[in-house]
Parts: structure tokens; sequence; C-alpha cells
């Protein structure tokens, strides 16, 4: 792991957060699908122990699909910490994940509902939303995280059921959630979708996941007039690379795009999970952005092309 320091940093330099994270290369390292967090050799970081809270979401419920692992579970921990109650929506083989962020939600004082299934199921996005209010007692915060990555080096390994698969869980599974949740939301409440910086450029190594992920950023802007007037803000939150199980699920990344992940950044490195979450606070708390509604918040350590 390199130090990316010039000389010797001053006292400010040197805890700032832009420089502190890790820079590659990483230790190489491939999970077998969905990926356990547990089983990564070098840990995310999500526990975003610079941030400070304010009870910015004090008394709503969270519900977020994805949040045992990678963004998600930063995003649930940090809404725990501003006062939410969370349901986490994850696959049964990710229940070891997602019972150890559920024990440092209860460890804050607040409650959390473990909801085990696969969002490919039109009925089971539905349940998740109808067991959030009736066991935690209503529904505030939408994020619609959790995705399934595919990665080619050729054209013809892009496959008419791997591209039906990455849209049924990218895309159809946010709808189904967007249209079960939207009747027990009210003036204040927010929906927020995962994008990818991949959406807004598009990709030659993810091209079913970057044209699902161009579908979620589309389908929240045409959605957020309509809901607005509800009093609803809806939104998109376009990380870049991410130092997550998901990226390392990812079969045909070679292994030199994964021991390098994210040094095509100007930043020159991955993101961290806890780097990403405080996007997530901020369209979540109605005090902080009311007026922010149908955008794309992209966090991608200044990677700007739009080819």
């Amino acid at each position: 792991m390199t130090d990316h320091t010039d000389g010797a940093p001053n006292a400010a330099s040197a805890s700032a957060q832009v420089s502190a994270e890790l820079f590659p290369p990483y230790p190489l390292q491939r999970l077998q699908r969905p990926g356990l967090e547990s089983e990564m050799d070098l840990a995310p970081r999500y526990q975003a122990k610079n941030y400070r809270p304010a009870d910015k979401l004090a008394g709503k419920v969270a519900l977020i699909t994805g949040g045992d692992s990678g963004i998600g579970r930063a995003v649930a921990l940090l809404y725990a910490r501003e006062g939410a109650d969370v349901a986490i929506v994850h696959l049964p083989e990710e229940e070891s994940d997602a019972k150890e962020i559920k024990g440092e939600i209860d460890a804050l004082g607040r409650r959390t509902l473990l909801l085990p299934g696969d969002l490919r199921d039109p009925d089971f996005c539905v349940e998740t939303v109808r067991r959030t209010v009736e066991e935690l007692g209503g529904l505030n915060i939408l994020v619609s995280n959790a995705a399934y990555l595919n990665s080619q080096t050729e054209l013809d390994q892009l496959t008419a059921e791997d591209f039906d698969r990455v849209f049924k869980t990218n895309v159809y599974a946010y709808f189904h959630l967007v249209m079960a949740a939207v009747p027990h939301m009210s003036q204040g409440d927010s929906i927020i979708a995962t994008a990818s910086e991949e959406a807004l450029k598009g990709s030659d190594l993810m091209m079913d996941y970057a044209a699902s992920k161009a579908a979620v950023v589309v389908f929240t802007k045409s959605i957020a007039p309509h809901l607005v007037k509800k009093g609803i803000r809806a939104n998109v939150v376009a990380p870049g690379p991410t130092w997550s199980a998901l990226n390392l699920a990812g079969q045909r990344f070679t292994d030199d795009y994964l021991k390098n992940l994210g040094d095509q950044t100007p930043l020159g490195r991955v993101a961290q999970p806890e780097e990403i979450a405080p996007a997530y606070v901020y369209l979540a708390s109605d005090a902080d952005s009311s007026y922010t509604i149908g955008e794309t918040i992209a966090a991608t350590g200044g990677y700007t092309d739009s080819r």
C-alpha cells in the first residue's frame, strides 16, 4: 500500500480524509457472488469516525436495500447515528454481513429490521415495504441501493440472461419499491437511488450494469416532478469506484483492474463507503436538501469523463 504523500505533510494535511484513505495497489482478491464483506482481506471503511451526527433523521424510518455491505452498510450506520430506525434488505446468503451491521445499529439504541430475500421478485419488494411500515411504524426514507454487477471484456460475453438479471435487480426492483413505498410517504420524505459513474459515461467493462444505472438516473428524474407534488423528493447518488464486495465479485475484471481500482480518477484511488454515505444523509434530510429534487450527486474522485 502506497503512502501517496510528497515529502513530510503538515498536521492539517496529515489528518485530511481526502489523502488519508488507502491508495493502490490493493491486495488482489476475488469473491464468489454475491460477495461477503466479512470475507474481504482488506475490509472496507464504513464507520465514518470523522463524521459528526446532529440528529438530522431523528424519529425517521429508513428502508435500505443492500444495506448489509458496501455503501449500503455505511448509509445504514450513518442513518442510525442520525437517529433513524433502519430496515435492511439483503440476500439470504448475506445474512452474516446483515447481522453484523444490525449489531452495530442495535448498540446505538436504534431499531433494525432484517429483510432477507430476492428483489427480482416484485412480491418481495412489496413485502419489504409492508413489513417496514408495520414493524417500524412507518417509512420516511427509501434507499434503493442493492445491485447486481456484471463485467465483460468482450461484447460477445454479454448475454440476454445476464442483461435480464441486471435490469430486474437494478431497475425493476427500484420501480416496484417506489410504487409500493410512495403511498406510505408524505411531506419531507425522501427517495434515493444509487447509480454509478458508469451511468454518466458508459462502460466497456460493465455494459449491462452501466445501462441499468443510466435507467435509474432517468427514471428518478422522470418521477421526481410527480413526487414533489406530494412533498417527496427523489434524487440519485452516483458513486465512483468503491472498495466493496460488489467489485471483488465482478468475475471478469482483470487482476490489474482490481489491484488498481480507482487509479484512473484524478484523486488516484478508490472510494471508501464511508466517503460516499454522507451524501445519502444530505439527501434524506429535509432541512438540508429541501430544494434538491431530481438531481444526481456524483461522488467520483474527480473523474468527469462523460463519453
